[in-house]
């Protein structure tokens, strides 16, 4: 059985950005990128296996 994924995306305030990504990957999130939002911000796009049910 291949792996099932779940993702997020998360707004990245420009101050804060090592605390936010360092507490999603503490929760198990891989971060896959950051792109520039449409409102000018960062976005960051975070995946992980979901649990087996």
């Amino acid at each position: 059985m291949s792996t099932q994924w779940e993702y997020a995306t998360v707004p990245l305030i420009i101050h804060a950005t090592k605390a936010i990504l360092d507490q999603w990957g503490s929760d198990g999130w891989e971060l896959v990128t950051v792109i520039q939002g449409p409102d000018a911000g960062l976005v960051a796009y975070l995946k992980r296996p979901k649990p087996v049910m």
